[in-house]
């Protein structure tokens, strides 16, 4: 199992698994996207949103990130795949410079164990007060979560989760794609 950025042509999968989960996306870009995907198969598991609110939508032109669509599909769940996809999520964002991320949902006790901590909804930052209010129109039961990323951990058991699942370390190598590398020529060979 690996994380990867959905790919444009990826964008009407990604539709169809929103509706299929019930989730709305009014700012749509697949290139917010985040997918799990099987190695040896490679069936897409699952998928997540990594969002940063700025400019004129939030205080003070700070950035606000959020952690949104997190889905997993039905035959993957509990093989540790939305865990996988957190993880990812946390590391493209701390590699933007970005410390911590909210998160709105109905499935808080899922998230508090990675280190997220509930929200009271008076304590949001522009715009998610009203991000909380369109989630709450398909999640009724949603409430808003914070991560500091300093406070990000990921459970033992889930870890174990993606070492079953990791690749047994063989490399692919030309002869796995039918390539012979003793005779094979190269497109670009600069003859070195």
């Amino acid at each position: 199992m690996y994380a990867r950025d959905a790919k444009k042509h990826e964008e009407v999968w990604l539709l169809d698994r929103l509706d299929e989960f019930g989730f709305e996306d009014p700012a749509f870009r697949s290139r917010d996207y985040v997918l799990a995907v099987d190695e040896d198969t490679r069936e897409r598991a699952g998928f997540a949103r990594f969002r940063v609110h700025s400019g004129d939508a939030t205080a003070d032109d700070e950035r606000v990130c959020e952690f949104t669509n997190i889905g997993v599909r039905e035959d993957w769940r509990g093989r540790g795949v939305g865990a996988h996809l957190l993880e990812h999520l946390v590391e493209e964002a701390g590699a933007q410079g970005i410390d911590g991320a909210y998160a709105l949902t109905d499935e808080g006790d899922y998230l508090t164990q990675f280190g997220f901590e509930r929200v009271d909804e008076s304590d949001l930052p522009a715009p998610l007060p009203e991000r909380l209010a369109a989630v709450r129109e398909y999640q009724p039961e949603a409430e808003s979560l914070y991560l500091s990323f300093a406070d990000f951990e990921m459970p033992d058991r889930l870890r174990r989760r993606f070492a079953d699942d990791e690749d047994d370390g063989d490399e692919e190598s030309a002869e796995d794609f039918g390539i012979d590398p003793d005779t094979a020529t190269y497109k670009y060979d600069t003859g070195g």
